[in-house]
């Protein structure tokens, strides 16, 4: 059985866990730094990406998501997820994590009550995907070797760069769980590339 971890720090980790499930994977919560070594992936969660850093710093999580990210296990971010990974976020010097060669903007879709939900067409994950938009960043620029995979009006939403899958919005906000199981895939992939 896959084991997908979700960063329970802040964020919908229930619904995240409830998507995992759905898809046939084991889920667990992730509460302890020790626990990331049970998984097989990770998730980071949607939330506040400067209260989700605080609670990473606060718990001393920094370095073993790093090792996490090195260690060769997929990683997907959504939302306040997708900045932890990538390695530019306009307007500040450092990334977090900075493992996915993206460069995103914060909050390019507004403020929490311009929040909107868009038919998107996910690449070899799903059309017409009822993605959930919530304070959502944006993919400004991404490196060559990173697969695009959803756009919104012209703005990069859902991208790829190996084992790391980062999007805009909440997938685990819908019925819909394509994008999750697009991401245990790749965890089935990667544990078979492992062996």
């Amino acid at each position: 059985m896959i084991k997908v971890g979700v960063l329970g720090l802040q964020g919908a980790v229930r619904e995240h866990v409830l998507s995992v499930e759905a898809c046939g994977a084991e889920a667990v919560v992730i509460k302890r730094k020790e626990q990331l070594d049970e998984v097989d992936g990770l998730i980071l969660p949607g939330g506040e990406s400067t209260t989700m850093r605080r609670l990473i710093d606060k718990y001393d999580f920094m370095d073993s998501l790093k090792e996490f990210a090195q260690s060769g296990k997929p990683m997907f971010g959504t939302c306040a997820g997708l900045i932890l990974l990538a390695n530019h976020i306009i307007g500040y010097d450092e990334p977090h994590i900075g493992v996915m060669d993206v460069r995103v903007e914060r909050n390019s879709f507004g403020r929490q009550r311009e929040s909107f939900e868009a038919e998107l067409d996910i690449a070899g994950v799903a059309e017409d995907f009822a993605a959930v938009f919530i304070r959502a960043p944006h993919i400004v620029e991404a490196g060559e070797n990173v697969e695009i995979l959803a756009k919104h009006n012209g703005r990069i939403v859902a991208a790829r760069e190996g084992r790391f899958l980062g999007c805009s919005f909440h997938p685990e906000l819908t019925d819909d769980h394509s994008l999750t199981g697009y991401f245990v895939e790749m965890i089935k992939e990667s544990k078979q590339l492992a062996i």
